[in-house]
């Protein structure tokens, strides 16, 4: 059998996903926080038919005769730019510039990360927590819930850019509160593990959270209330990959159908 046959279906195969993830990152263009993914691909093996060589007198061959299998994808890479700043003049709407992630707490108590900063209040034993919309806790620097009495309206809750809170009293007084959200980075972020719902989750190969409050050698993130970071994706950058990762789908079925009739030229070969 050819090798063009198979090594054309891998290139099918792999620019298929390549459409699907182009296509992942068009369908959350407007996805608050969203960061969109590339696809990289590696060669297969080679078969060596002749190596280069020479026997000491000059003779032999300058370069090597090999022959590829095809293509393969390895892994999909995010790009952590930062995306356009959109005002929202809502208090709980929190957007981050900088590398740091929020730190919420998922429904089975298991700590995750987000650039998703649309939070929410609910009414937990007559105090307001803020939450996310799947309504998992918001933490803070101590890696607890944050809360606000029942009597602080909401509406003039103050967040500074360091993630303190403060509120303003009917006297137009400011009140500091003891809360302040927790913000960190990781060493390596596209080793972070993708869960959904904007969420994602440290691995080995992320490495553990750093605390951007508890480490002085981290360059601080910005947070700016009453705005959202919107998506980093670029539609027509992500057109012109969807027609190149068309063209090259369509270049490899082309290779099977030029197989597929020389092979059928063979086959009908007489004697």
């Amino acid at each position: 059998m050819m090798r063009s046959l198979y090594t054309a279906a891998s290139g099918m195969k792999t620019q298929q996903m390549n459409v699907d993830t182009i296509s992942n990152n068009l369908a959350n263009v407007n996805t608050t926080g969203y960061k969109k993914e590339r696809l990289e691909f590696k060669s297969l093996l080679y078969e060596s038919m002749a190596k280069a060589g020479n026997d000491g007198q000059g003779n032999g061959k300058p370069v090597n005769l090999q022959v590829g299998h095809g293509v393969k994808p390895v892994g999909t890479v995010r790009s952590y730019t930062i995306g356009t700043i959109q005002k929202t003049d809502n208090p709980l709407d929190l957007a981050i510039t900088g590398d740091g992630f929020f730190v919420v707490k998922d429904q089975s108590d298991e700590q995750v990360y987000t650039k998703d900063g649309s939070f929410k209040i609910a009414l937990v034993d007559d105090r307001q927590m803020l939450i996310t919309s799947e309504g998992y806790q918001v933490q803070d620097v101590n890696d607890e819930p944050i809360y606000f009495d029942s009597n602080i309206d909401i509406k003039k809750v103050n967040i500074s850019s360091d993630g303190s809170f403060s509120y303003v009293t009917n006297d137009n007084e400011v009140i500091a509160m003891d809360s302040k959200i927790k913000v960190v980075q990781f060493r390596n972020v596209n080793g972070l593990e993708a869960l959904g719902n904007n969420l994602l989750r440290a691995t080995s190969s992320s490495g553990d959270p750093i605390s951007e409050q508890d480490d002085e050698d981290v360059i601080k993130s910005q947070i700016v209330q009453g705005s959202l970071e919107g998506s980093n994706v670029q539609v027509v950058e992500e057109m012109v990959n969807l027609i190149v990762a068309q063209r090259a789908y369509e270049v490899s079925s082309k290779a099977i159908q030029t197989s597929d009739d020389m092979l059928s030229q063979a086959n009908n070969l007489k004697r």
